[in-house]
């Protein structure tokens, strides 16, 4: 079962969890991988709603992107076990499964070929229609030294020189994943509260920032 959301009106509380840390699912080739972020942004653009995701270059979810241009922002709400954001952002999903290793339950998407996390409720469906590699040169002397040191190969966790590339999505479609017993219709508003979405942040003991996940033992994530 799936509410169905006007998605501005949870836009701020989507950006806070952001900000402290929420999934990104990708799948092709018959891979499914999901990483957690916590850089990204909503907007308009081309009188489109959008939701922008930066994931560097040598990533395994940078992979899945480049074949198959769709995925799914997973946002955790009460009850969600936010360890599993960190857990999913210091393991390669090239090496491990992540859905398997970790207990998630993949939900079908509607609109894309990307499943949203039956664990993370709130979703976003979307399909990238731009995509745009960072340019460094363009970049603050202090942003290139603090994100992409270049004495740091990109087999390294953390900040390293691989750029990050922006992946423009349109969201073509927003939902909390529910109990499979409420009818869509029939959903209690109260188990909805914006509230729970802003719990996990409230609780989470810091505000975390990308490089807090963006771990790889070796050239793989």
């Amino acid at each position: 079962m799936k509410k169905h959301i006007d998605f501005w009106a949870y836009a701020g509380t989507i950006l806070a969890s952001v900000r402290s840390g929420v999934l990104l699912t990708t799948a092709a080739g018959g891979r499914l991988n999901t990483m957690a972020i916590s850089w990204g942004t909503i907007g308009i653009e081309w009188g489109r709603p959008i939701f922008t995701t930066f994931v560097r270059t040598g990533r395994f979810t940078r992979e899945l992107l480049e074949q198959n241009g769709e995925f799914t922002v997973n946002v955790p709400m009460r009850g969600s076990d936010l360890s599993l954001v960190g857990k999913c952002g210091t393991c390669s999903g090239r090496n491990v499964d992540k859905f398997k290793q970790f207990g998630l339950t993949p939900e079908t998407g509607e609109q894309v070929a990307v499943p949203g996390i039956r664990e993370f409720p709130l979703t976003l469906e979307c399909r990238v229609i731009y995509r745009q590699e960072q340019d460094k040169s363009a970049m603050p002397a202090e942003v290139i030294e603090e994100c992409y040191p270049q004495d740091v190969g990109g087999e390294n966790w953390g900040a390293n020189r691989d750029v990050h590339i922006a992946f423009v999505g349109e969201i073509v479609n927003a939902y909390i994943i529910g109990k499979d017993d409420a009818p869509d219709d029939e959903d209690d508003d109260d188990e909805f509260d914006d509230n729970d979405i802003l719990d996990h942040v409230k609780n989470s003991g810091k505000i975390l920032d990308e490089d807090d996940f963006d771990r790889r033992p070796d050239d793989e994530d």
